[in-house]
């Protein structure tokens, strides 16, 4: 994984892009564009990075970002073997706050529009029904061309506008703190994590992929992620272990060691400090939501 890095979507011909994404893994770099961007995933399975939030993904994980936030959708490790046939697909739409020649920020008409963009800075994940009507309209949108397209797109951000089930994703007060010229050695300590997650990372281990002394990774690392290092591979490994008790019939022990844990009470201390429930819990209450 490297740095992230600043990349521009929209052609100067077109108002906003749209863009149907299917490949054998999503992008695996981290970067940030001035553009907002709403993504729906359809197919594929993973762990999302927006800002300093590190949650699982899976089909339907449906996210509106702001100009600049951070991101990454990162397939899991199995998506990238060689020999896989696992693919993903998603849909993709970027465009820029004065698509409307600057008409958000200025006409009373489009105040929901305004508030809506000032809350996607932190990015927003979209869930109920809201997640569902906005996905099919994703899907429609596909099919339309011309002014039927842009009313499409206003009918979807009115939607998301309206909704009450947009929730902020990124800590309030997080700042990008990347830059172009920032080196790529938090990506290769990202891309570390994710490839070795389920075995003892040590701190000297990540220090030294930073070319980085203990002490000035610790410094560094947090100014990056808004967290600690071991704050950041508990959560990636309590996202993973969310996955297999959402996706896999294993018992919970069996989900802690696999998720890179050595006890089960460690497990089940940072689970419920993270998620608010033990894992026992989480894996009933989706038993019935699936019932």
């Amino acid at each position: 994984m490297k740095a992230a890095v600043r990349k521009s979507a929209i052609p100067g011909s077109k108002s906003f892009l749209l863009k149907e994404l299917i490949a054998p893994y999503f992008d695996r770099s981290w970067h940030f564009h001035q553009e907002y961007q709403i993504f729906l995933v359809q197919e594929g399975r993973g762990t999302r990075f927006v800002g300093d939030s590190i949650r699982a993904f899976w089909e339907g994980d449906l996210v509106f970002i702001g100009p600049n936030l951070p991101h990454l959708w990162r397939s899991d490790n199995e998506y990238l073997h060689k020999n896989s046939l696992l693919q993903t697909r998603g849909i993709v739409i970027y465009f820029e706050e004065d698509f409307l020649g600057g008409c958000i920020s200025k006409k009373e008409e489009f105040e929901l529009f305004y508030h809506l963009f000032a809350r996607a800075k932190q990015g927003l994940e979209v869930h109920g029904n809201t997640k569902s009507v906005v996905s099919h309209m994703m899907e429609e949108l596909l099919h339309l061309t011309g002014v039927d397209s842009i009313i499409q797109l206003l009918r979807i951000m009115n939607t998301l506008a309206l909704s009450d089930e947009c929730i902020e994703i990124a800590h309030v007060g997080y700042i990008n703190p990347s830059t172009e010229a920032d080196t790529d050695r938090i990506g290769r300590v990202y891309e570390h994590i994710m490839l070795h997650f389920k075995n003892k990372i040590s701190l000297g281990e990540v220090a030294a992929i930073a070319n980085l002394s203990q002490s000035s990774f610790n410094r560094y690392f947090k100014s990056r992620a808004n967290k600690s290092f071991s704050d950041f591979l508990s959560e990636v490994r309590i996202g993973h272990a969310c996955k297999l008790l959402h996706e896999q019939d294993l018992t919970v022990s069996q989900v802690c060691y696999e998720s890179g844990f050595n006890t089960l009470s460690n497990f089940n201390k940072q689970f419920k400090d993270l998620t608010g429930i033990t894992p026992l819990q989480y894996k009933k209450e989706h038993q019935k939501h699936q019932l």
